[in-house]
């Protein structure tokens, strides 16, 4: 192939993502900073402004809610991680046969339906009236009904939840690149169970790990339903405080601003991850 072809080829291919990054991602972000720097003084009329980022910082509600919603993003993460990681094991390491592709199935299957169906799904059950609360009192374990919405517990099953595949496919795809023979000298070494999973197996998945970390806590992050169903109106989630300025009040200018600290928290807390754990985006993104 010639060189100009080349280039041709790989300028078409690359046009659609181009477009698509500028337009959808680039574009709306440097225009909601431009709208976060401004203050509205008059009908029509703007200024320049750094009002909209100071509110924030002199309102202890939005900071808190800020706070908040990143511990708690971290937390699910640690937790998403922490249970989907011997479930990858076993389907990348342990299953054979039908087995791994059924277990891997029933991984998905959840993700046939859209959030709000699953999420609808743990309200039925965790509701005063819901089917958990009926079985305890029909056990004789409570004396009355037992309203589990509305909680920290209950918002953080959700969003653990909701982002488990998420960490399960990067997981699989980054163990099953482990060669058997490895783990199997390590045994063969005089290795226990704990040190093959402290040397040889994480270190090895740790680009997976990273991949999907970094994927769940930006999802979590972001998400506006889970918590907002399943917490209630005293949820506390910094997306639902960005919902009610951008439609409730419509107060584009602080929306905007929120919008960008929530940028500026995310991509902090990545980095931040990528530096502790001495991976690079290109190698866990690979």
């Amino acid at each position: 192939m010639k060189p100009q072809h080349f280039k041709f080829g790989l300028a078409l291919l690359l046009t659609p993502i181009l477009l698509w990054l500028t337009l959808l991602i680039a574009l709306p972000h440097v225009d909601m900073a431009l709208i976060s720097l401004r203050e509205r003084v008059s009908a029509g009329t703007y200024a320049f402004s750094w009002s909209n980022y100071t509110a924030f910082f002199t309102e202890p509600l939005y900071w808190r809610t800020f706070t908040r919603t990143a511990v708690m993003s971290i937390m699910a993460t640690a937790l998403t991680l922490l249970i989907a990681f011997p479930i990858s094991f076993y389907i990348a390491k342990v299953a054979r046969g039908r087995l791994r592709p059924l277990l891997f199935l029933l991984c998905l299957v959840p993700f046939w339906v859209s959030e709000l169906v699953r999420t609808y799904g743990w309200m039925i059950l965790l509701r005063e009236t819901g089917v958990l609360s009926s079985l305890l009192q029909w056990l004789g374990w409570v004396d009355g009904p037992v309203e589990m919405l509305y909680q920290d517990a209950t918002i953080m099953v959700g969003l653990v939840y909701t982002s488990m595949l998420f960490m399960v496919v990067p997981l699989v795809s980054t163990l099953d690149s482990l060669d058997d023979s490895l783990i199997e000298a390590a045994y063969d070494l005089g290795a226990g169970h704990w040190r093959v999973m402290r040397d040889v197996v994480i270190p090895h998945a740790a680009p997976g790990i990273v991949s999907g970390c970094i994927v769940v806590f930006m999802l979590t992050l972001g998400n506006y339903l889970t918590p907002t169903l399943l917490g209630g109106k005293d949820s506390l989630w910094f997306t639902e405080q960005i919902y009610t300025q951008f439609i409730t009040r419509f107060n584009w200018e602080q929306g905007s601003a929120f919008g960008i600290l929530l940028l500026i928290l995310s991509s902090l807390i990545v980095w931040i991850g990528l530096r502790l754990s001495r991976q690079s985006f290109t190698k866990v993104m690979s």
